[in-house]
């Protein structure tokens, strides 16, 4: 497997990221409006969020220079480039969900008895 795979894999695989990004498809948004889109992430989490995000050039931050100022993130266009690749998990997740929600996490391999 290829190293910028794994790597792209564990960017979009953090806790909350895809969520978080898949929120910022829809248009630029400022803090506040990740936070009523991705319900139950924290404020904390949510800024460290954006900030990978940010630094992985998938969203940008963007100052608007109104009075207070005003700061809003917006993807990229690298950023909505996985979209082409989110989208189809996003189907995915909604079609199993039942079944998803209702297997029990595995712990070890098949036979193996120490799970």
């Amino acid at each position: 497997m290829c190293r910028s795979f794994q790597r792209s894999v564990e960017i979009v695989g953090k806790k909350w990221s895809a969520a978080v990004l898949l929120a910022a498809m829809r248009g630029a948004r400022r803090f506040v409006d990740y936070r009523a889109l991705v319900t139950g992430i924290s404020n904390q989490l949510q800024s460290q969020r954006l900030r990978e995000l940010e630094s992985h050039q998938l969203i940008e931050r963007v100052v608007v220079p109104t009075t207070p100022v005003q700061i809003t993130y917006r993807p990229t266009e690298r950023g909505a480039g996985l979209m082409h690749v989110l989208h189809p998990l996003v189907e995915w997740s909604a079609k199993t969900r039942h079944k998803v929600a209702a297997s029990p996490p595995r712990t070890g391999r098949p036979g193996d008895r120490r799970t």
